[in-house]
């Protein structure tokens, strides 16, 4: 299997993301500018310029129209996937850190970091099919998170909505009132900060990972503990394989604790997991310092990993990776 390198970020990556027919790959990093590529050899399709800030997250719609980003720059923009023209921009007070379309691509969830005095925040937007109809204002904000918000989604027919950050709670809220219906539990759940929450591809069931050094499958309704992926460093991002029961943890030490030059001391590598037994059962080197994202093709039959190193690398697995026994 060898890794397909995508140069074209000059810092860290931040965030990686297919559209649903897995023929796009969009790209987030600390310097500014969202990318999009073909996911099948690496080549780099366009580029969305417009933000001055870190880039912290994106999305984009069911029929790859719309991307929406969230940056360092207080504010979070919708684009045309097409020509990279900007159609809107939401401001807010402090840097946008989280971006989710709902199911349908009617409403997004947005978060926001805390600033000052400023508390950390839910944001939901609804979004116009046509740009020139789209309003800034807010359906509803949800506040209760301490510290920041790494990542909100969607649940199941866009009821809930499912955040997690600083604190290391997971909280499910409902969407229309925004009541908090639900909290992880302490005893059984993260005891740092979580970095990264991801959706399976039926969402009935989430994976998240922290900088406990471990990664955690919840039951997506009604937040019961699942399974415990216990690794030997901070996870940064997690995803799962949408095809075998495979869950894959990215990370590393923090960046400024990184002295070592020889690449393998750091052990930065992609770890896979057996979804169902938590056993580890390999790993894919390369990355140049952590791995900061992670994203598996809707096909399944291939991954991307962004890294702390400013590189995307695409794997397309080979056959006996099908073929795995335990």
């Amino acid at each position: 299997m060898r890794p397909i390198l995508m140069k074209g970020h000059e810092r860290p990556l931040t965030f990686l993301k297919y559209n649903r027919e897995g023929d796009l790959l969009f790209s987030c990093a600390k310097d500014h500018t969202p990318t999009v590529w073909f996911a099948d050899n690496g080549e780099r399709l366009g580029t969305y310029r417009g933000h001055n800030g870190a880039v912290w997250c994106c999305d984009v719609s069911r029929d790859s129209m719309r991307l929406i980003t969230g940056s360092a720059d207080t504010t979070a923009k919708l684009w045309s996937v097409q020509n990279g023209t900007q159609l809107f921009t939401f401001n807010f007070d402090s840097p946008a850190r989280s971006v989710d379309f709902s199911i349908g691509d009617k409403l997004a969830v947005i978060t926001t970091d805390p600033f000052m005095e400023l508390p950390s925040a839910v944001h939901v937007k609804r979004i116009a099919r046509d740009p020139a109809d789209q309003a800034s204002e807010s359906v509803l904000v949800l506040r209760g998170h301490q510290g920041r918000i790494a990542r909100a989604v969607w649940g199941p027919l866009n009821k809930t909505i499912i955040s997690a950050g600083e604190d290391a709670i997971i909280r499910v809220w409902d969407s229309e009132t925004g009541k908090l219906l639900r909290e992880s539990d302490k005893e059984t759940g993260h005891k740092k900060a979580v970095t990264s929450l991801m959706k399976s591809v039926d969402g009935s069931h989430f994976v998240t990972g922290s900088q406990d050094k471990s990664a955690k499958l919840w039951d997506i309704r009604t937040l019961t503990l699942i399974k415990t992926y216990v690794t030997e460093r901070p996870v940064n991002a997690v995803t799962m394989s949408p095809l075998l029961d495979h869950v894959v943890l990215g990370g590393g030490q923090d960046a400024s604790a990184v002295t070592m030059t020889d690449h393998r001391a750091g052990k930065f590598e992609a770890k896979f997991f057996d979804k169902i037994l938590q056993e580890e059962i390999g790993g894919v080197k390369g990355h140049f310092g952590p791995i900061n994202a992670l994203a598996f093709n809707p096909d399944g039959k291939s991954f991307s990993s962004g890294g702390e190193d400013g590189y995307v690398r695409l794997h397309h697995f080979d056959p006996d990776y099908f073929n795995i026994k335990i």
